[in-house]
């Protein structure tokens, strides 16, 4: 594999980078700032780009994006390694990646905008919206015989994944109808699949424990049925395009093709395979409206995401939320299996006191996706970190040593 680090932000327009002074035009994106000017080494920074180099060096991974932001200004854009490898194409500041669950916390904002805008109550019955949700059967705990929910499913509960709903991924009963009703059948619509979701026993009444699983794409539907627009018009009308966010969608156009990312995988010798190449030029890349995994953007577009979230739901003049809304939905409301976290709506929650100076402050929150892409943002930091890669079946620690040596370049732990 030819190795490639590239570290020049063509989406970004650099007027001055002496030191004291960062003036920066964007085309999309954040304005950059010089580290120290909002606390950070730029030196330690520099260890970041030499550990991921490592992983690539040693071909354990394609290549990554590691975008790091605070006080709403980039102190670290940088690329490293390749998004084909078999065509000798670098990793991109511009690169298109598929994000998978970190598509979750986009999906809960959109359900809060209604929240918001009075169209729906945490506490409604999803019955009330999906009719198909009324009288859901449950699972006993040997998942041999179901009976009628006592309680009923509500939307906190599709917010919090304490629905009863899963993803299907094992060999127990209840994974099997996943598999026999074809959920995840590509060219199926989201009322398609909600209605084959409605036939499938729970695996425990609703609001009894936490089970990560297709909640937020039933939430999806719910958006689309409350709206009365299809789910993706929605993310585009209210979140997408009100943040600017370019490169976002469950699309593709044809003229961005050439920057989206193939996806690896390693087989059982370690060794990079081909899962997914990119597309041609010619071909149509579109995906299923998956709120719960659909979803492709760049560093740059879910950095301007994450800023809204960290400025409590507003950002450039723009307000897609209000700030007890964001708090509503980064509050830890259920706790899980993790000592020190817990769920909030759509996103992971830091519950243990005080981190440490090389770990999140306590009410961070963070979300990860399949291919192994991961974010967290720190409000007592005022702090975001982005890690893009494609490399399904994860197997190295490289999102951990991203999170501790960013921190570890915080001057004096400055918050």
């Amino acid at each position: 594999m030819r190795i490639l680090k590239y570290t020049l932000l063509p989406l970004f327009c650099i007027c001055l980078l002496t030191r004291g002074v960062a003036s920066v035009v964007p085309e999309h994106g954040l304005p950059m700032a010089v580290p120290e000017d909002v606390g950070f080494s730029s030196e330690k920074l520099e260890k970041i780009t030499s550990a991921l180099q490592g992983y690539v060096d040693k071909e354990q991974t394609p290549g990554f994006l590691a975008a790091i932001a605070r006080k709403g200004k980039i102190v670290h854009f940088e690329t490293v390694g390749m998004q084909d490898i078999e065509n000798e194409k670098p990793v991109q500041t511009d690169t298109i990646f598929r994000i998978y669950s970190m598509s979750k916390p986009i999906t809960t904002v959109a359900v809060m905008i209604l929240y918001d805008e009075g169209r729906i109550k945490l506490d409604d019955p999803v019955e009330n919206y999906i009719p198909a949700f009324k009288d859901m059967k449950v699972f006993n705990n040997q998942q041999t015989q179901s009976h009628t929910a006592k309680n009923k499913m509500t939307i906190k509960h599709l917010l919090t994944h304490t629905s009863g709903l899963t993803y299907g991924w094992g060999d127990k009963p209840v994974d099997k109808l996943y598999a026999k009703l074809k959920v995840f059948e590509p060219d199926s619509t989201l009322a398609e699949k909600v209605e084959k979701l409605s036939k499938i026993p729970l695996v425990f009444e609703p609001g009894r424990r936490w089970k990560y699983g297709v909640s937020t794409d039933v939430l999806g539907y719910l958006v689309e049925i409350v709206s009365e627009m299809p789910f993706e018009e929605f993310l585009q009308k209210k979140i997408f395009k009100p943040l600017a966010m370019v490169d976002t969608g469950f699309s593709v156009p044809l003229t961005n093709v050439e920057r989206f990312s193939a996806i690896y995988r390693p087989n059982e010798a370690g060794e990079l395979k081909l899962v997914r190449k990119p597309p041609l030029a010619t071909d149509n890349v579109s995906f299923f409206p998956s709120g719960g995994g659909g979803i492709v953007t760049t560093a740059a577009d879910y950095l301007r995401f994450c800023q809204m979230l960290l400025k409590n739901g507003e950002l450039d003049g723009v307000r897609i939320l209000k700030t007890e809304t964001v708090e509503l939905m980064c509050y830890p409301h259920q706790q899980y299996h993790r000592d020190g976290w817990s769920y909030g709506f759509g996103v992971h929650v830091v519950t243990r006191k005080n981190y440490g100076n090389n770990g999140r402050s306590s009410g961070s929150f963070s979300g990860g996706g399949l291919a192994a892409t991961n974010f967290w943002i720190d409000p007592e930091r005022e702090l975001i970190g982005i890690l893009m890669t494609q490399l399904m079946n994860n197997r190295y620690p490289f999102q951990t040593e991203f999170r501790k040596l960013t921190y570890q370049a915080l001057i004096n732990s400055e918050k």
